[in-house]
């Protein structure tokens, strides 16, 4: 049966033309009109289209995002089948072809089983001290195995225009460090079935049973330690705490029996002098750790961490067991997708700006682009006309947040023709698959390294136009709106009306990305991109005092009830849950400056008003997983969907007003327990 976002089409007889039917209203089709709005809004608003489409069993959610990526991957599709028989010798179309290749040629991948890691295995199986293990654990991370520890480039928080070292926490094979120490069953049965899938890539590899479970044990009892060293998820969240800038010949006053100057070196780190540690007392751990770990055991962590994190590039065995555990127990999916998406999903990560050039040049035009361009504008100054009218901000620091909002970059679709990334000297052949997936994430970590001691170049995208998603980056000050972002499955562009346009992009994505400039987190950063107060003290306090709210207002919800009581970490979640407010009071001011808005004129029975509200659902129409829900609150800093829209709705006044939400409804909150902020 054909879903609603389907392209209707009616059928007729042979020789006569075939007509487009009349595509239904989106967001009137998708309703459940069984639950009252005032009660639950997500499920009155998605809940019809949600039962008519459970999620597919190999996948953990289903929803607008899946249905956005069913079309690209279509289109991705063509795109490689069409490379690969060309069979061009160079250029983009040459590694796309190869790439799809190398990565569709099961036959080749079975027959090779674990032999193209055998280098890299052979080298682990060397090792014999504690120095040969970072030596081993330097070079594995230039081919992206973040054994141990986790590491990159990227802006000085305190000075945006230089690009730093960074290492943070890492290095643990569950999730995060709260699988190794909850102690609710959800948690507990994920934590003892990982030993499971430790010993079953021993065995694959020719272990025994015994040897199998007992280098299981050992490597959980060592990720144990490493995870009871980290900080968690909340705690990540301040960034002064997590910025401590060291002398590289300073590293030994925290991690004394490692020589981390070596090992940088090894890693490929050249041109600076220091380095930004995010959590010291986490390395001082790792530090005593190597050294007093039996060797043998440090070899399998070592060995297993290789082999899991490319797993999906090996034979069968080894994918079999790490779909059965990381997908199946922790995420819920049922079965694998099919070889062809999973290998698409890789490619983007490889080469998907060679991807993305084709991809605007057929699905996104200039039209589309100018049109959300211009919405980036309509937004901000709604967002500035807010500010200006705020009764808590004093009028010194309303000037400072109204300087950094329209200094505030926007980057919308694609980047402009000369500021694609040169992908040309990264080899890819029709060789094995794992091998150019190593040798693509070591090209990345050259590239990334090579930045260090230059200029910022602050024109890089970090997504391709391709990605169904979007983000703020407080050191550029500036927002990334990637084409895909835009896009509502089954439709063009021009065949949307301004209401659900505002709600799905203005809203969700346009203002939900400028307000993160100005959350809990964001907000420390200037107009410049530095870590910087720029807030007087009775601002600051006044913005936690009033965030706080939000913030316990998420700490009370169960996405899981009543079947599990685990709950919303509102601090952990309060800068996208902020984000989120922010995103629909903005755009709904935004929208109210447009002549749709204006006229007032129903569309399918709805006011403009309403279906804003609704088209903001839309961007959170999303089933999930038990299982994936579970796993979101203890890594995420994103809320389940339901909660994205359930959340911030009863915060906002034109919500009451445009469905008539009154005392003893399950949406409403009384004015006095609003989060009034923005």
């Amino acid at each position: 049966m054909l879903g609603v976002f389907a392209l209707a089409a009616m059928t007729a007889a042979c020789n006569q033309p075939v007509k487009e039917a009349a595509k239904e209203d989106i967001l009137g089709a998708h309703r459940d009109t069984t639950v009252r709005p005032n009660d639950d809004f997500f499920a009155y608003a998605n809940g019809g289209w949600m039962k008519n489409n459970p999620i597919p069993g190999d996948e953990t959610t289903w929803g607008v995002g899946e249905l956005v990526q069913k079309e690209l991957y279509q289109k991705l599709l063509h795109i490689n089948e069409e490379a690969e028989k060309k069979a061009e010798k160079s250029g983009s179309g040459q590694q796309i072809g190869d790439f799809w290749h190398s990565a569709m040629d099961s036959a080749a991948i079975e027959k090779n089983g674990i032999e193209p890691l055998r280098a890299e295995l052979d080298k682990i199986a060397a090792i014999k001290t504690p120095a040969d293990v970072m030596n081993q654990t330097a070079h594995m991370h230039t081919y992206g195995v973040g054994v141990f520890f986790s590491e990159g480039v990227g802006q000085d928080a305190k000075n945006s225009n230089v690009q730093a070292y960074q290492m943070s926490q890492g290095g643990l094979g569950l999730p995060s460090r709260d699988y190794y120490f909850n102690t609710d069953e959800r948690t507990k049965k994920i934590r003892n079935a990982y030993p499971g899938y430790i010993a079953t890539i021993f065995k694959n590899m020719g272990a025994d049973t015994t040897q199998a479970k007992a280098k299981a044990a050992a490597i959980l009892a060592f990720e144990t330690k490493l995870a009871a060293a980290s900080r968690k998820l909340e705690d990540l969240r301040d960034p002064y705490k997590n910025y401590n800038k060291y002398a590289i010949s300073d590293l030994k006053k925290i991690a004394p029996n490692t020589d981390w100057q070596g090992v940088l070196k090894q890693i490929g780190v050249k041109n600076v002098d220091s380095v930004i540690v995010g959590q010291p007392e986490f390395y001082t751990a790792l530090d005593k750790l190597v050294k007093t770990t039996d060797i043998q055991t440090l070899k399998d962590y070592m060995t297993l961490h290789l082999i899991s994190e490319n797993a999906g590039f090996l034979s069968k065995p080894y994918f079999d067991a790490s779909f059965e555990f990381y997908s199946k127990t922790i995420r819920g999916a049922q079965q694998p997708r099919p070889r062809w998406r999973r290998v698409l999903d890789a490619e983007q990560g490889v080469i998907g700006e060679s991807l993305g050039k084709l991809f605007v040049k057929e699905y996104f035009s200039p039209k589309a682009k100018a049109r959300y361009e211009q919405m980036v504008e309509n937004v901000r100054m709604a967002y500035k006309a807010r500010i200006e009218k705020l009764d808590w901000m004093s009028d010194s620091t309303k000037k400072k947040a109204i300087h950094k909002l329209m200094a505030i970059k926007k980057k919308v679709g694609y980047p402009d023709a000369d500021k694609w990334k040169d992908l040309s000297s990264m080899k890819i052949d029709r060789g094995a698959y794992v091998s150019n997936m190593l040798r693509a994430n070591e090209w990345w970590n050259t590239y990334s390294l090579n930045k260090l001691g230059k200029p910022v170049n602050r024109e890089e995208w970090d997504m391709t136009p391709q990605t169904y998603n979007a983000y703020y980056n407080p050191s550029n000050n500036e927002i990334v709106l990637p084409a895909a972002m835009m896009s509502v499955p089954g439709f063009k562009d021009e065949e949307l009306d301004d209401a659900l346009v505002y709600g799905y992009t203005a809203a969700s994505t346009v203002g939900h990305e400028i307000t993160h400039g100005f959350d809990d987190e964001g907000r420390q950063f200037d107009e410049d991109g530095n870590l910087h107060n720029w807030w007087g003290p009775g601002d600051s306090a006044q913005f936690v005092k009033r965030a706080e709210v939000l913030v316990q207002q998420f700490n009370k919800m169960m996405p899981l009830a009543p079947k599990d009581t685990m709950h919303i970490n509102g601090k952990a979640t309060l800068g996208e849950n902020l984000a989120d407010l922010g995103g629909i009071l903005i755009g709904l001011d935004a929208f109210k400056q447009t002549e749709a808005y204006k006229k007032g004129e129903k569309i399918n029975g709805m006011t403009p008003t309403q279906r804003f509200f609704l088209g903001y659902s839309l961007g959170w129409l999303l089933s999930e997983r038990d299982e994936k829900i579970a796993t979101q609150l203890l890594t995420d800093v994103h809320s389940p969907a339901k909660y994205r829209v359930n959340g911030p709705f009863p915060n906002v006044p034109d919500f009451y007003e445009a469905f008539g939400i009154k005392p003893g409804d399950k949406m409403f909150i009384a004015d006095s327990a609003r989060v009034h902020l923005w």
